[in-house]
């Protein structure tokens, strides 16, 4: 067991083939006796390959030969839990080195088992790779649970989603949707916030990608323009629009105005 960052920026590693992670690993979070892990690295070897496992850090695989360009890359960086029926599931390793159109990522399980020790590395679909880590810590029935990790405040929002879904006030959704959001705010999952941005900025994109449809939102802003300049033009209030930058108005009582625009 050694630090990860000594691993992670091993001299004695050609320099390309140094790992340069994509993004910072999550917070560490979770059972508090697991804790204990960070900072700690656990490897396995399969064949030509050795797995390391660093939890709340990243999974690496290293080509285990001399060949000068032999492979060293990153299976997944610490991103968050998953979560089921009140249980932690397994610890989700994401953003790791591309792999054709994705990243490669990990789902690392927690079994127990006599002492720390990655058992089992396997790779289910392309580029998802499935860890198994055997340890003691998780041996005991309630090592897993999700409630008695969250602060009061949080237990009492769980509380009421029970409460509601009991008296039939929300639906199964509704109730897996409260609870998604107590495990975001916990800092147990990871905030879709992120990708709802991405997501939007990917429909305005869409939404002007053609001249067809810039040419009809032209059309509705100008009418739109006319109509508030109507309307200005009715309370005797003068439009001057020379510029985006500098746009005026002005009340003028005395006389009806005439709104002029470029």
């Amino acid at each position: 067991d050694s630090p990860s960052s000594e691993r992670l920026n091993n001299p004695f590693l050609p320099q390309t083939n140094r790992l340069q992670p994509k993004v910072a690993p999550a917070a560490v979070s979770g059972p508090a006796h697991l804790f204990r892990l960070a900072g700690k690295c656990f490897s396995f070897v399969e064949s030509t390959y050795k797995y390391e496992f660093c939890p709340f850090h990243n999974v690496t695989q290293h080509e285990q030969t001399f060949r000068w360009n032999a492979y060293s890359g990153i299976l997944g960086i610490w991103h968050e839990w998953e979560i089921d029926n009140n249980t932690f599931v397994g610890m989700w390793m994401r953003e790791g080195d591309s792999c054709e159109t994705k990243s490669r990522q990990t789902k690392v399980h927690l079994v127990c088992g006599k002492s720390n020790k990655l058992a089992y590395v396997s790779e289910p679909s392309t580029c998802v790779y499935s860890l198994t880590f055997e340890t003691p810590l998780v041996c005991h029935p309630h090592s897993l649970l999700v409630y008695p990790t969250l602060t009061e405040a949080l237990q009492r929002k769980w509380d009421d989603a029970e409460q509601l879904l009991y008296d039939e006030l929300i639906t199964e959704q509704g109730y897996k949707k409260n609870l998604k959001e107590i495990f975001e705010e916990a800092g147990l999952l990871k905030a879709a916030e992120e990708k709802e941005v991405e997501k939007h900025n990917k429909k305005i994109s869409l939404e002007f990608e053609t001249v067809e449809k810039c040419s009809k939102e032209y059309k509705q802003l100008s009418k739109e323009i006319k109509r508030l300049q109507d309307l200005l033009t009715q309370h005797g209030i003068a439009y001057r629009g020379n510029s985006a930058e500098n746009t005026s108005v002005e009340h003028q009582s005395h006389k009806p105005a005439t709104a002029m625009t470029t």
